[in-house]
């Protein structure tokens, strides 16, 4: 399965009051507190996003996803992995979610 399918099945949609030009998605744990802040944080600004707990599929999924974000944005991986269109913080870093969102 290629990446934008993998995105398109298993992405849950959360539904913000500020739409969000960004696009954001955010790869997540389950179990991760760092996670469940990255969540409460955007919820609270009321933000539209995306995410998908990676630990909820497929391992052959995880790999690709884990492939993606290795080659595409040349970071080390730390959860949440956030993403958006200006640009993408890995780990929980909320004041880094705002310079890239410009809010």
């Amino acid at each position: 399965m290629s990446i934008e399918e993998i995105i398109k099945n298993f992405a849950i949609d959360v539904e913000g009051e500020e739409e969000e030009e960004e696009n954001i998605l955010i790869f997540t744990l389950s179990t991760c507190q760092w996670c469940k802040k990255c969540k409460r944080f955007l919820n609270e600004k009321k933000m539209k996003y995306r995410y998908i707990d990676v630990d909820k599929i497929d391992p052959k999924d995880k790999a690709t996803i884990l492939n993606h974000l290795k080659s595409t944005y040349q970071s080390r991986i730390s959860y949440p992995f956030f993403v958006c269109e200006s640009g993408h913080v890995a780990g929980y870093n909320p004041n880094k979610y705002m310079e890239l969102l410009k809010k």
